[in-house]
């Protein structure tokens, strides 16, 4: 269960579009997080293990080496 307040235009706009289309605002809503969820994942993450490596929680490898480890050729 998630709960969440909109600014009225959004929420104005939410309404607007479930009424034209027949689809409830939680449809909407639901795709709408699902859509972006993937995205915002990799940018938090990627923020965090940013600020991992430069606090020194977390060490960096190198191309050359990860290549070597897999055996792959550039």
């Amino acid at each position: 269960m998630l709960a969440i307040r909109l600014p009225k235009e959004i929420e104005d706009r939410l309404n607007v579009l479930a009424k034209n289309t027949g689809r409830t605002k939680t449809y909407y809503a639901k795709e709408a997080i699902l859509k972006h969820l993937d995205d915002l994942e990799d940018i938090y993450l990627a923020e965090k293990r940013l600020e991992d490596i430069r606090s020194g929680k977390s060490k960096t490898v190198s191309l050359e080496k990860v290549m070597e480890r897999y055996a792959l050729e550039s």
